[in-house]
C-alpha cells in the first residue's frame, strides 16, 4: 500500500512565513523548527507530527507536536514511532547496492535467473527480460497489485487472517499484460519491490530482514528502526484515516491497546519498517553523503530513469526520488502513505541538509485534499537552509 509522491518540484508553490530571524544557534534553531511544526499542526489539525534534521556538521535536532494517542491524550515525542511505508525502499536500494558491491548480485542481472524456477513466474509480465536494475527504478514495465481494484481490501482481509507471502500479493499481477517493454518506461509498482526482495534472498540465502539489521540499522545505530511484519509495534503511534476509506478500515486505525487493525506484513519490502524520523534523518543522512555503505555508492544510487518525458528533471534511482533541478538545488529522497501515517525524507545535496517527518494521519493525502505533505517539505527545507547559510 505504499506509494511515492514525487512532488518536492512544487516547492515553487509556496511562500512561507518565517521568523526575519534565522539562526544556526542549535537551542534557537530547534526552538523555530518546533514552532514551525506547530503552526501546520495548527493550521492542518493533523493530530501529531514529528520532524528531526541533520546538518552538515553533523549535529542532528529533532521536534514533535500534538499527540500519539488522541483518545488516550498521550503526546507525541522524538522517540514517538510510526510506519515508515516507502522510506523503507530507500534500505531496499541501499542492500541491493551493498550486495552489488560484494559481487552477490547485479543490477544487470535478469529476475529470471534467481526466481525462474518458481511454478509461477512464467506468468510474470516480462518475465524473460526484466533485470535486478529494472526493479529498483519502477522501469519494469509491471503493474502495481495495490492499485488494482478491490486488491487492497483483500490483502488487508488476508494478512489480517495470518501470515503474508509476498506470492500472496505478487499472484494479483501474474498473466496480466506488460505496461511497457522492460527498461523502456516508469510506472511505480510495490508488486517490483515485493520481487526484489525475493531476489535479494535468493541471491544472499539470507533472510531480508537480518541482511538490512546486520547491514545498516546496528552498524548505523538506527536502534529505533525495526521490521514492521506484525500489528503489535512497541511505540507505535495510533494513526488515524478518514471515514469511507476504500480499506474498509475505522478512523482510529489501531485497537485500544494501539495494535494495528490490520497487518503490516503484508509491505514487505515494499516498505517494511516502523522507526522515528530522528533515526530516518540520521540514516538518510547517512546514505546520501556516502556514508552508508563502505564501498562507493553514491553513483549508482543515482544512477536514474526519468518518471515522464514530459519531466527530466524528476528521476527515480536504486530506491530513491530524485529531483534533479529544484531552486534548492539538486533533493534526493523518498515518500511513504499507509493507512494512517505519512512519511518524507529529504536530502538537499548542495547544503548537506536532511530532513524527515512523520505525521500519523493520512487525512487529506491519501485524498489529495491538502497540500500539507510538499508545504511542510518546503517550508522545513527553506528554514534550515538559511540557517545553515547564516553560519
Amino acid at each position: 500500500m505504499s506509494r511515492v509522491k514525487l512532488t518536492f518540484a512544487s516547492i515553487l508553490a509556496f511562500t512561507v512565513a518565517l521568523p526575519t530571524l534565522v539562526t544556526a544557534n542549535a537551542d534557537d534553531l530547534s526552538e523555530q523548527v518546533r514552532n514551525l511544526l506547530s503552526a501546520f499542526h495548527e493550521t492542518y489539525a493533523i493530530p501529531g507530527a514529528t520532524v528531526s534534521y541533520a546538518l552538515p556538521d553533523g549535529s542532528v535536532g529533532d521536534a514533535a507536536v500534538g499527540l500519539a494517542d488522541a483518545e488516550a491524550g498521550i503526546a507525541a515525542t522524538p522517540n514517538t514511532r510510526m510506519l515508515a511505508a516507502s522510506v523503507g525502499k530507500t534500505i531496499v536500494g541501499a542492500l541491493v547496492l551493498a550486495l552489488e558491491s560484494d559481487g552477490v548480485l547485479s543490477r544487470s542481472d535478469l529476475v529470471a535467473d534467481y526466481l525462474g524456477g518458481e511454478d509461477w513466474f512464467d506468468a510474470l509480465p516480462n518475465a524473460s527480460t526484466v533485470t535486478v536494475g529494472h526493479l529498483l527504478t519502477h522501469s519494469a514495465g509491471l503493474p502495481d497489485h495495490v492499485h488494482l481494484e478491490g486488491v487492497a481490501q483483500r490483502m488487508l482481509d488476508a494478512g489480517a487472517n495470518g501470515v503474508f507471502e509476498p506470492e500472496d500479493a505478487i499472484t494479483f499481477i501474474l498473466g496480466r499484460d506488460p505496461l511497457f517493454e522492460a527498461g523502456r518506461g516508469w510506472s511505480y509498482t510495490d508488486t517490483g519491490h515485493l520481487l526484489l526482495g525475493l531476489v535479494i534472498e535468493a541471491a544472499s540465502e539470507a533472510d531480508f530482514f537480518d541482511l538490512v539489521s546486520a547491514r545498516f540499522l546496528v552498524p548505523i545505530g538506527l536502534d529505533a528502526t525495526t521490521s514492521s511484519v506484525t500489528p503489535a509495534l512497541a511505540d507505535l503511534a495510533v494513526g488515524y484515516t478518514i471515514e469511507d476509506n476504500v480499506f474498509g478500515l475505522p478512523i482510529r486505525t489501531n485497537d485500544e491497546g494501539g495494535a494495528l487493525l490490520w497487518n503490516p506484513a503484508i509491505e514487505w519490502t515494499g516498505g517494511g519498517f516502523i522507526s522515528t524520523s530522528h533515526d530516518l534523518s540520521y540514516w538518510g543522512d547517512a546514505l546520501f553523503t556516502g556514508e552508508a555503505i563502505n564501498t562507493p555508492h553514491l553513483e549508482r544510487l543515482l544512477d536514474a530513469v526519468p518518471v515522464h518525458p514530459d519531466a527530466p528533471d524528476i528521476l527515480y534511482g536504486s530506491g530513491v526520488a530524485i529531483y534533479a533541478n529544484t531552486p534548492l538545488g539538486p533533493v534526493y529522497g523518498h515518500g511513504g502513505w499507509v493507512p494512517g501515517y505519512v512519511t518524507s525524507l529529504r536530502h538537499c545535496a548542495d547544503h548537506g541538509i536532511t530532513i524527515a517527518f512523520q505525521i500519523n494521519t493520512d487525512a487529506g493525502i491519501v485524498d489529495d485534499s491538502t497540500d500539507l505533505v510538499p508545504a511542510l517539505e518546503a517550508a522545513l527545507a527553506d528554514l534550515l537552509i538559511r540557517a545553515v547559510t547564516q553560519e
